[in-house]
């Protein structure tokens, strides 16, 4: 069993990290996008600042409930 790692398979590995990191974001981002489209947010005038503050309330509200990635009970 090998338990040393050359540094340049260390950067490897960091970078496949960072491209998956990248990816989920990607994936969130559009995840996001088409729930706005699909209630119709895109179409209104919303300051961004009052956008944050209604994510972060739906956020605490989820945070709250107990609820995991899933949406079900944890």
């Amino acid at each position: 069993m090998r338990f040393k790692s050359s540094i340049s398979e260390i950067d490897a590995q960091i970078d496949k990290l960072r491209e998956k990191r990248r990816n989920l974001i990607v994936k969130a981002n559009e995840r996001f996008a088409r729930a706005a489209a699909k209630a119709g947010l895109v179409e209104l005038e919303i300051p961004d600042k009052e956008l944050d503050t209604i994510f972060e309330e739906v956020a605490a509200r989820f945070q709250e409930a107990g609820t995991n990635s899933t949406g079900t009970s944890s």
